[in-house]
């Protein structure tokens, strides 16, 4: 990986961990199936390109990076689906913690700039958070409506768009998913843009968003202290982290 400052690390770091949301998220049924507790021991790796595998573990001795929990497969036909998945996603943020703070060792980063990666990764919410609020949702969803179908979830958009700035850009398209399973795609693409990349919690009925056109994230306004009066007079928004106000973190 090539820098040495904080904000090299964190890129490394925002990188994997958009390729474990998606591999524990909107593609949970290709994850899923690529475990197999037939193979060998497997691991789930986030990739810096935002992108992710369940591969063998590395053959060097010592690794050159940390490595993830190994043996995820076997778990999987012993426990219940939405508790193996969390279980995955905790092991998943204690390794991009480990990976990042290998980085801070290697390039000898001091108590400052150590602090300041963590104050970065910190102001996110964990992987844990991300997935148990998608599968809370999920079974609330099924409880009080059952199984949605996609023209009231497109519905359900428009409402909500009414609710926002009329600057405010719609959700970004959702990346084709890659299984084929058209139940799981027409549940994602209704769900797509609902967490905050603050706080990471949904959205409500009534509350002010805005789109960052740098990291394609949706914010609430009160987290990035943000009013639809100012968001009027913005033609392209940039959220605190893009932006570099988050400077204010800093030790």
């Amino acid at each position: 990986m090539e820098g040495r400052a904080a904000e090299d690390v964190f890129g490394d770091f925002k990188g994997r961990r958009a390729g474990l949301i998606k591999a524990l998220t909107t593609e949970r049924r290709k994850f899923f199936h690529e475990c197999d507790p037939a193979k060998e021991n497997l691991c789930l790796y986030g990739l810096p390109n935002g992108s992710w595998e369940v591969n063998l573990p590395v053959d060097e001795v010592p690794p050159e990076l940390p490595e993830p929990a190994l043996g995820i497969n076997f778990s999987r036909e012993g426990m219940p689906e939405k508790k193996w998945i969390s279980l995955v996603a905790i092991h998943s943020d204690s390794w991009l913690i480990a990976v990042a703070f290998y980085f801070g060792a290697r390039f000898s980063f001091d108590k400052n700039e150590r602090m300041r990666l963590f104050q970065m990764i910190n102001d996110l919410p964990t992987i844990y958070e991300i997935v148990n609020a998608k599968q809370s949702k999920d079974q609330s969803a099924n409880s009080h409506n059952g199984s949605r179908s996609k023209s009231s979830g497109v519905k359900g958009r428009q409402s909500e768009s009414q609710t926002k700035p009329s600057k405010v850009p719609p959700p970004p398209p959702r990346e084709e998913n890659e299984s084929g399973d058209d139940e799981e795609e027409e549940e994602d693409e209704e769900e797509q843009g609902e967490f905050c990349g603050v706080c990471g919690e949904k959205d409500g009925e009534e509350e002010f968003w805005i789109w960052c056109d740098t990291c394609e994230k949706w914010f609430h306004g009160k987290c990035v202290k943000m009013t639809p009066a100012r968001a009027e007079h913005i033609k392209h928004y940039k959220c605190p982290t893009c932006s570099g106000t988050n400077k204010k973190h800093r030790a």
